[in-house]
This record gives structure tokens, sequence and C-alpha cells, in this order.
């Protein structure tokens, strides 16, 4: 038996077709452009590859896209002044502070200074309060991306036994409670979880999303079960670097029913997901319905 490939990034394109739609039909009915505005503080690597990827996605969306490059050394009051000026631009509908954040600035600060309708990041404590009491919130992108693969490949997930392996609040938290919001039976896990292989076995539906590089193996995966692999780790093989996820994908893929490889699976979703979320974000901000995508 081998796996069906989720493949992500398919679906994401498709996603993004579909927002770019709307956002024209926006324009063409209320004379509304959705404006994205992306935060960068320092030069890392990866946070400047994304950053790039997200200007280039939200223009062949259709939408505006403001950049704020800002040296590392960036004071923290600084940031929070910026930030204030955006929540009053009513250009802008979607702020995203990228992360990580130089050792000066509090990102907990940072994020909860956010206008929380314009925080397409979903990472406000106003948000994840929305969510987990079941309001209408801008939910974080890569666990929204992760359950809409989900529902994808399996349709309607009500009853199913999901485990996510991993606490963090942009990934793990957040899908928890999303599921929930599907009427899984959720539970969470995690690298300190007694005997978590054994959980994990139970589970229909895996949400990987731990942070260490293809720590689950096939021999936990109940046959036939859906796999979401969150992770993205850099290792080195034979001397060369190598993206892989927090599953072992080669024994997964021979017992799951579905899987989302490493890269090409969840990651696409990620930035499509931050596109429909600011449309969101501009059709709430403007009282209008939010398009069906």
């Amino acid at each position: 038996m081998s796996a069906q490939v989720i493949d992500g990034k398919a679906y994401a394109e498709g996603l993004r077709q579909r927002v770019a739609v709307a956002v024209g039909q926006l324009k063409a009915t209320h004379k509304l452009t959705p404006g994205l505005a992306v935060v960068l503080v320092g030069e890392d690597p990866a946070s400047q590859v994304y950053v790039r990827n997200k200007h280039k996605q939200t223009i062949e969306a259709g939408m505006e896209s403001f950049e704020h490059r800002l040296p590392a050394s960036t004071p923290e009051a600084e940031l929070l002044a910026l930030v204030d000026k955006l929540n009053q631009d009513p250009s802008v509908h979607g702020i995203l502070v990228q992360l990580p954040l130089p050792a000066q600035i509090d990102a907990n600060k940072v994020i909860n200074s956010i206008n929380p309708d314009k925080d397409v990041d979903g990472f406000h404590v106003v948000n994840a309060g929305r969510l987990a009491t079941g309001q209408d919130s801008l939910v974080p992108c890569t666990p929204k991306g992760c359950v809409m693969l989900a529902k994808d490949k399996l349709g309607d997930l009500t009853g199913l036994e999901a485990v996510v392996i991993g606490r963090s609040n942009i990934v793990g938290k957040p899908v928890a409670q999303l599921l929930i919001a599907e009427s899984c039976t959720v539970t969470i896990a995690h690298s300190k979880t007694k005997n978590l292989a054994d959980v994990v076995r139970r589970a229909d539906l895996v949400i990987a999303a731990v942070g260490r590089p293809e720590m689950v193996k096939g021999s936990w995966i109940k046959p036939g079960a859906c796999v979401i692999d969150v992770g993205i780790n850099r290792v080195e093989v034979d001397g060369k670097g190598k993206l892989v996820g927090d599953c072992d994908y080669a024994s997964c893929a021979q017992v799951a029913g579905s899987i989302t490889p490493v890269p090409g699976g969840v990651g696409p979703m990620t930035i499509a997901c931050l596109l429909r979320n600011t449309l969101h974000a501009a059709c709430a901000l403007n009282g209008i319905a939010m398009p069906k995508l």
C-alpha cells in the first residue's frame, strides 16, 4: 500500500486564483482594493525569502502590497509606532509583522498592538479568543491550510479521531480549535507525551507540527490515516542540505491513506491562506459579505 500524495501546491494555486477573482469583483463592485502591509525587521534569510514570495503573490492576486523593511537594530518603540500608523491607514486591511523578531523586541507586545481586525496572521490574543469560543475570527494561516487540505481529501471530518502533535500558539493550538469546530475528537500530543506512538496510532487524522525532523515513524500511523506534515526542517544528507518534514515520509507513506509531502504540501497553503485572510479583513472592515471561496 502506498499513500495518495496530497498536492498542497496545486490546491494553493487554485485558492489563490479564487481569491484573485473575488478581489477583481470587489474592485468592480465596491471600488475596494485589499491592502496587505508586511513588516520585516532584520536580515533573517528565511524571512526575506518568505516576504519576497508574499509580495509577489499579493500583487498577482490583484491586491496592494506595502513592504516595510527595518534594520535589526530597530528599537521596539519605533516598530510599535509603525504598527500604530498602519492600524490607522484605511488602505491597509491586513498587517503582518514577520517573525522571528530581534531580541530587543517583545513579539507578544507587537502582535497585540495590531488591530485584531487587521491581524491577518491570526496571532492576536483577541483572535485566539474568538477562535477558541467559535466566533468569526482571522485564523492563523498554516492551521487553516492544514484543515482545508484534510477536508479536500477526506470530505466531512465529523467524528474523526484527530491527533495534533505539537502545542505551539502558531500551529498546534489553533489547528486543534479548528478541528474541534469540525466536530473531530481531538488530542493534543507533544514531545513529552507518554507512549506518544500509541496515542498517534489511534488517529484517523494526524497533524504533525512538533518541529523535529522525521520524528513520526510509519509504525506510529494507523493504516489508511490521513497525515498532514507541517514540519519544515533542513537536514544534511551526504553533505547536502535537504528539507524534510516532522514525519519519516518513506515509512509513513507505506501505511497512511494520504499524506502531504515536504516540500509541496502544507507550505504553499500558508501564503494562499494569508491572501484569503486579507480579503476577509478587507470585506469585514468595510461591512461587505465575504465571498464564498
